[in-house]
């Protein structure tokens, strides 16, 4: 399934364009990661692209339909979002939050099912999370609760994957969890786009990248042909060479110029 914005363009107020114009496809079996520095306009897009905002121009599409024709339970069985922070404030356990990822799934009476159940654990190991089930979601610390939200996403069975700073919150191996998570996820079909502050870590799982400079898209392409120092000065003011190795390793340089 096939996710695509054509020429989007987004104000929250008049004559202040957030989106300006963008393009970009989220296409199957790929990991798509937005790059750009902050109000260059990354998570707007991807609200865009979920359907929570309209633009003012432009079309988004699923496959051959109009995301704007849908209704929000047929968007969400097609696209699920994990976004930069999640409320805490909820009387939840884990284990429930997770379980309203099958909401869009269920029957007319919200009854869960042994399916739904079975899900739900299913998403919650994948994330090495079972042992939170039980505890409430706002005793959480900020990197599990974002692995339950991370796991709330994979029990609703999308498509379709958004993610807005997926390892915001999290230590070093969980990070490497996540992203190697978000690889087999595409290795098994998906279409993933991330929102990325990381340009060091998160390439490396990466197949396609897009650079945001001020809400237009600056670069589009393989991951090694995006983030060049060129275009990393241009984008985020400053000099950043990334160069990439056998398997996982990386090098940066950074500098002001």
């Amino acid at each position: 399934m096939n996710l695509r914005a054509e020429e989007i363009t987004f104000s929250y107020q008049p004559h202040r364009l957030v989106l300006n114009k963008v393009t970009l496809d989220v296409k199957p079996a790929t990991v798509t990661a937005l790059f750009g520095p902050n109000g260059s306009g990354k998570s707007t897009l991807l609200r865009c692209l979920n359907g929570t905002l309209r633009s003012q121009a432009g079309s988004v599409m699923l496959d051959n339909k109009r995301l704007d024709t849908m209704s929000r339970p047929e968007i969400a069985r097609k696209i699920a979002v994990v976004p930069q922070d999640t409320s805490p404030d909820v009387p939840f356990t884990a284990g429930e939050m997770v379980m309203l990822g099958r909401f869009a799934h269920g029957n007319l009476w919200g009854e869960e099912t042994p399916e739904d159940q079975t899900i739900v654990k299913q998403s919650l190991a994948q994330l090495n999370a079972s042992n939170l089930a039980h505890r409430f979601f706002h005793c959480l610390s900020g990197g599990e609760r974002q692995r339950i939200v991370l796991a709330r996403a994979l029990a609703q069975k999308t498509p379709v994957l958004l993610l807005d700073e997926p390892n915001i919150h999290l230590d070093i191996p969980r990070q490497l969890e996540m992203f190697r998570l978000v690889r087999n996820l595409a290795c098994q079909g998906k279409a993933i786009l991330m929102a990325c502050h990381d340009i060091f870590m998160a390439p490396l799982f990466v197949d396609h990248a897009v650079l945001l400079r001020a809400g237009t898209v600056y670069a589009s392409g393989p991951v090694r042909t995006v983030l060049t120092p060129d275009n990393l000065r241009a984008v985020f003011g400053t000099s950043i060479e990334v160069s990439w190795h056998k398997g996982f390793s990386f090098t940066a340089a950074l500098g002001r110029y």
